[in-house]
């Protein structure tokens, strides 16, 4: 694992933003690439396949860490846990089906429909708009799920 890690950059990036490079930060890392748009626990079981012995307790910690480095991005789509994903650095937003649960990514929305200028900033300096569309995937669709109401 560590040789593809390396690979990926991610135990320059760590050095680079003055951490250490651990097995379970690299475990952590690792298994968020490989499972984009994950929970908590869902990264955790991910982790485990690489790491068996890491506990829920060093996985809440390296992600939160990692979080607030800008390594990981977090977001919170409605009605589920916390999601982590590797891309950073980019505006990007998300969509989510309402059904099974998939999470897409979105590149930046542009227009005016969704608002994306705020009617007030309240002397803010708006650095990032961050839109979360929902909907039904076209799987669901297929299969003939309900649209839940909105």
């Amino acid at each position: 694992m560590e040789a593809s890690i390396e690979h990926s950059g991610w135990a320059s990036a760590l050095r680079a933003h003055g951490r250490r490079v651990t097995k379970q930060r690299l475990a952590v890392l690792a298994a968020v690439e490989a499972h984009p748009h994950s929970s908590a626990d869902a990264i955790l079981s991910a982790a485990r396949e690489e790491l068996p012995d890491i506990t829920p307790q060093s996985v809440y910690v390296v992600l939160g860490d990692l979080t607030d480095l800008g390594m990981l991005r977090r977001f919170e789509p409605p009605h589920s846990p916390a999601l982590y994903e590797t891309r950073v650095g980019d505006n990007h937003h998300h969509a989510v089906c309402s059904v099974c649960g998939r999470v897409e990514d979105v590149d930046c929305a542009v227009g005016h429909a969704p608002c994306l200028t705020p009617s007030a900033t309240h002397g803010m300096t708006i650095m990032i708009a961050d839109v979360t569309y929902v909907g039904v995937c076209a799987e669901c669709a297929a299969q003939g799920a309900p649209t839940p109401a909105a």
